[in-house]
């Protein structure tokens, strides 16, 4: 595991420490899980995406013309 400095105001850094023992857990903990989590999102959106694209590939569907301009999209 990697330390990292950062640097929070105090009155942030009080506000974390509360919020942290309320759960009884550290502030280090908690920005721990949120950076993971800021992971675990990105990659759950990049396979969804991936996901999308194949099955986009493979689709037998087709679009037909388009029959809608600008002002009929805003109701103009």
């Amino acid at each position: 595991m990697k330390n990292i400095t950062l640097r929070v105001d105090e009155q942030a850094l009080a506000a974390a420490r509360r919020y942290a023992a309320e759960r009884n857990a550290t502030v280090n903990s908690l920005v721990r899980e949120f950076l993971r989590g800021i992971g675990e999102r990105e990659d759950r959106a990049r396979k969804a995406r991936k996901r999308l694209r194949e099955l986009s590939r493979g689709s037998r569907a087709r679009v037909g013309t388009r029959s809608w301009n600008r002002d009929d999209l805003h109701g103009r």
